[in-house]
């Protein structure tokens, strides 16, 4: 999600450069010490900071949270306590669809205008394979909000936040997307909304009830939530916050942290945890059943090069694909998927080696470093 404060570039390099120097291979306590040395320091004096989970086979090697999770009362950051992971809920979305294909109530060629009857022509040729892969061509709803903002002036703000059905409004008011689906790629928001929504209509149950019923309590992912402004409560809150002026300021919510299928899942490392094993151990979905998640898109010639370009700064460079839910880099040394949140106040990033057993999370609650890269250095370290 794309409205964040800049982050403050020294600390990202430093992390970046700090663990570049590292030893693949190296101990999980020598690791520990490095990052200690590193991530202790930046969050001395009870500055916001973050949660490092490190696996192999299923084995946890590192579990450890630095900094605080808000500076009013400045209570340790720990294992259990929850973050934002923006555009990390991706991966939860992508899930919930593909449930519901294996119940019989979706199809991945079913279009928006068959699921969704009132919505604009244009949406016959968008299917659910196309939002679940970023290749639908759907408007981006915050440009859609900026331009319905200078016509009838300002109408969302952290406390007025955008909800998913006035998201649908805005995408029903066009007559036509960014481009013919299928024929680009380009990262949507709002297509995970619209995703969030076609759970919905055909669980016949809330998005946030359908995660909980069917991914978070079958894998005891207690403190993991879909958060409902004024309708529920995020136990053991991490807050957002962003450096300005040289000093952390809360950001913690903007007028785009209410909606669900694009960004609004909050969870900790425990229950993170849990969700790597089931998904190694396919839980949930069966190993055929959940490979359409980490299938490259079918993209025509020329359109990974705008696959690369909305990859991180720390990705930059290396074979990248997108499956539903996951970043994918198949054709590398060690097959990795992943994905990274950036939103108000957070960053997260969680990578999966898809053959060597080694998952890495990392999340922050302060925009001024940079989870990916830590994340895949780390990975690179115990390899």
């Amino acid at each position: 999600m794309r409205l964040s404060v800049s982050r403050s570039l020294p600390f990202a390099l430093t992390a970046t450069l700090f663990l570049a120097a590292s030893r693949p291979g190296q101990t999980p306590a020598k690791l520990e010490q490095e990052l200690d040395a590193q991530f202790l320091e930046a969050t001395s004096g009870g500055s916001p900071g973050l949660a490092v989970l490190v696996k192999k086979d299923g084995k946890v090697l590192l579990k450890k949270g630095y900094g605080v999770r808000e500076l009013r009362r400045k209570v340790r950051i720990s294992a259990d306590t929850d973050f934002r992971l923006a555009s990390c809920t991706k991966q939860f979305t992508a899930m919930a669809a593909m449930l519901l294909v294996a119940d019989g109530k979706l199809d991945y060629q079913e279009n928006l205008t068959e699921i969704l009857p009132a919505f604009p022509a244009y949406g016959r040729a968008i299917t659910v394979r196309h939002l679940l892969n970023h290749t639908s061509g759907l408007p981006d709803y915050e440009d859609l909000m900026e331009r319905a903002e200078k016509q009838q002036g300002k109408t969302w703000s952290p406390e007025r936040q955008i909800r998913d059905d006035e998201v649908l409004a805005l995408l029903e008011k066009e007559t036509r997307g960014k481009f013919a689906p299928g024929s680009r790629w380009e990262y949507s928001n709002s297509g995970y909304v619209l995703l969030g929504l076609i759970v919905k209509e055909r669980s016949g149950k809330p998005f946030a009830r359908f995660l909980r019923e069917r991914i978070f309590a079958p894998l005891g992912m207690e403190g993991t939530l879909v958060f409902e402004k004024g309708q529920n409560e995020v136990p053991r809150r991490a807050y957002g916050h962003s450096k300005i002026d040289n000093r952390f300021v809360e950001t913690d919510q903007s007028p785009t942290s209410a909606t669900q299928g694009d960004g609004g899942v909050y969870s900790n490392l425990e229950d993170l945890s849990k969700w790597d094993d089931a998904l190694r151990d396919h839980t949930l979905l069966g190993e055929k059943e959940f490979a359409p998640a980490l299938a490259p898109a079918a993209l025509p010639p020329g359109a990974e090069a705008k696959l690369a370009e909305d990859a991180p700064a720390s990705m930059r460079g290396r074979p990248v694909a997108y499956g539903f839910g996951w970043f994918l880099d198949l054709q590398g040394p060690e097959p990795v998927a992943w994905h990274y949140g950036d939103t108000m106040g957070f960053k997260s990033a969680i990578v999966r080696g898809l053959g060597d057993g080694v998952s890495v999370i990392v999340l922050s609650n302060r925009t001024d470093m940079d989870p990916q890269s830590v994340a895949m250095r780390v990975a690179g370290e115990i390899r």
